[in-house]
């Protein structure tokens, strides 16, 4: 049962990712940083594409993916389309990694340590929505203070 609302919550924030990038009217507003903000929509969504990429697809699907959390800040104005198409590959992986887990996977301990202890699959993940959820707000509110 939570695996299939994990699933529905990825998909609705994932797709809200996507229609938030392409509610950018100016494509290079997606790489500004105004005075007092940190990051940019741009490295945001990059940001959550590695994150979900690695901590679902790669440790839980078993995808090949190489995290470089480094360029997910500091890579500059890729067109918007490429982070679309990159939005979407990643829908696809969380929902087709989320599908093959089980609820009894769900009580195991999560197969990486990324916390200051290790915690359950189940844990994790949903500690990955709210991740997912934390930087969306940021992106829909960078949009509208700065895409104008």
């Amino acid at each position: 049962m939570l695996i299939e609302t994990l699933r529905q919550l990825f998909n609705r924030d994932l797709t809200r990712l996507k229609n938030e990038i392409e509610l950018y009217q100016d494509e290079h507003k997606l790489w500004y940083v105004e005075q007092g903000i940190a990051n940019s929509g741009g490295n945001l969504c990059l940001h959550l594409i590695g994150n979900l990429n690695t901590y679902i697809g790669c440790e839980l699907g078993g995808i090949g993916y190489t995290r470089n959390r480094e360029a997910e800040f500091s890579q500059k104005h890729l067109p918007k389309a490429n982070l679309l198409r990159m939005v979407e590959d990643t829908k696809q992986v969380v929902d087709k990694s989320l599908s093959a887990l089980t609820e009894a996977n769900l009580q195991k301990v999560y197969p990486q340590v990324v916390f200051d202890a290790p915690t359950s699959t189940e844990y994790f993940l949903v500690h990955l929505t709210t991740h997912l959820t934390y930087h969306l707000g940021q992106i829909n509110y960078h949009r509208r203070l700065l895409d104008t």
